[in-house]
């Protein structure tokens, strides 16, 4: 489901957890505030770990916004 920036700025102020799943090398281009860098093909239990499991996440690719 797109969501776009005025509604994602409310959800980030609501404590959602924003995930980019680019690899390193464009995270580290760009990403946007706040997001955690999660390769799409390394997104898995592991990877995960880290995540507040009791908040949202939202997952972005930047070459999709």
């Amino acid at each position: 489901m797109p969501i776009h920036y005025p509604k994602l700025r409310q959800l980030l102020d609501q404590g959602v957890q924003l995930v980019e799943v680019l690899p390193a090398e464009e995270y580290a281009e760009m990403h946007l505030p706040g997001a955690v860098n999660i390769p799409l093909k390394h997104l898995d239990e592991a990877t995960t770990a880290g995540l507040d499991r009791d908040q949202p996440v939202v997952v972005y690719c930047w070459d999709g916004l």
